[in-house]
């Protein structure tokens, strides 16, 4: 890393999908010191008319938002935190922004950084995914993984089947499993399978880069993404690409039977939502096609047909 230039990492960050943003920790402004191309795109600000300002201008005039107290409170404290602010281009046109933002610290411990990860979810908020959910926000996240958590999944999985009823929309849900992850909790011990869990998750999480897509963690090294519309002929070679990612990432598993890296093995279940079927048929069709995926030693992915979802 030590040979990196800042031009090579620079290229890196602006190559990125989302938007990212550094801020100063110590002024109590907290200005711009770098903001991506992709920033620059979502804000419609320029990287110049952004360094040494402040971001509250993204909110104009609209100040009152529980999203800002939460922000405001989680820097004041040093710690991350994901929140849903309105925001405002700069030619005024309005969105939502998933915000979240990290601190980064000095040797000492000291913050003197914060990044923050900018993505319009306007689409996402705008077919009502997020609204129409009860659960309060610190049960909507899972604490292992930082996705979703599958609670606040089957909210908008049943929400999202309401809406596929009413406008014909198919629904294609994606379940990936960590292969044999109690042997790698029996090798490498429980917080090393946590670990595990985590950065798998990251890499799927990733994966996923629409604002109406969903992700969660099922159960234990159980991932699920739900995927609105999906074109069911690309799902194989989606689910495929997504498991060499993970494959890619070499996370070492000395007992594995097949490969010697962590792996996942993928189902994938497409359906039509109707009445007089519930949404947890999609879910279990899902399932029952990953089950078969973990037995198939080649493919690894596994598509649901009608028996699967009987």
């Amino acid at each position: 890393m030590s040979q990196w230039s800042v031009e090579f990492l620079r290229g890196v960050l602006d190559a990125a999908p989302e938007g990212i943003v550094v801020c100063e920790a110590r002024d109590a402004d907290h200005p711009v010191v770098y903001a991506n191309a992709a920033f620059e795109r979502l804000s419609g600000y320029s990287g110049e008319e952004l360094l040494g300002q402040d971001l509250r201008r993204m909110q104009s005039w609209d100040r009152e938002q529980d999203g800002r107290t939460q922000l405001r409170e989680a820097i004041k404290r040093g710690e991350s935190c994901r929140v849903l602010l309105r925001n405002y281009r700069k030619d005024g046109a309005p969105f939502w922004n998933e915000l979240m933002v990290q601190p980064v610290r000095s040797n000492e411990g000291m913050v003197t950084h914060f990044i923050g990860f900018h993505r319009d979810v306007s689409e996402r908020e705008r077919l009502g995914l997020r609204r129409t959910a009860g659960l309060p926000s610190w049960l909507r996240e899972d604490r292992l993984s930082g996705l979703c958590s599958r609670a606040y999944f089957e909210e908008l999985l049943q929400h999202d089947w309401q809406i596929g009823q009413r406008e014909a929309r198919q629904l294609t849900l994606l379940a990936f499993d960590i292969d044999e992850l109690g042997v790698y909790n029996d090798t490498f011990g429980r917080a090393a399978g946590d670990a595990c869990i985590r950065r798998v998750a990251g890499v799927i999480g990733a994966s996923f880069k629409r604002g109406a897509d969903v992700v969660a963690r099922w159960e234990g090294g159980r991932i699920v993404a739900l995927v609105r519309n999906g074109d069911l002929a690309m799902v194989p070679a989606f689910a495929a690409s997504v498991a060499q990612r993970v494959l890619g990432q070499h996370i070492h598993h000395p007992r594995a039977s097949r490969q010697k890296f962590v792996t996942v093995s993928v189902g994938a279940a497409n359906m039509q939502p109707s009445a007089e079927r519930g949404f947890d048929v999609l879910a279990q069709a899902a399932m029952r096609a990953l089950g078969r995926a973990k037995q198939d030693r080649e493919a690894r992915v596994a598509v649901a047909g009608p028996e699967d979802m009987a």
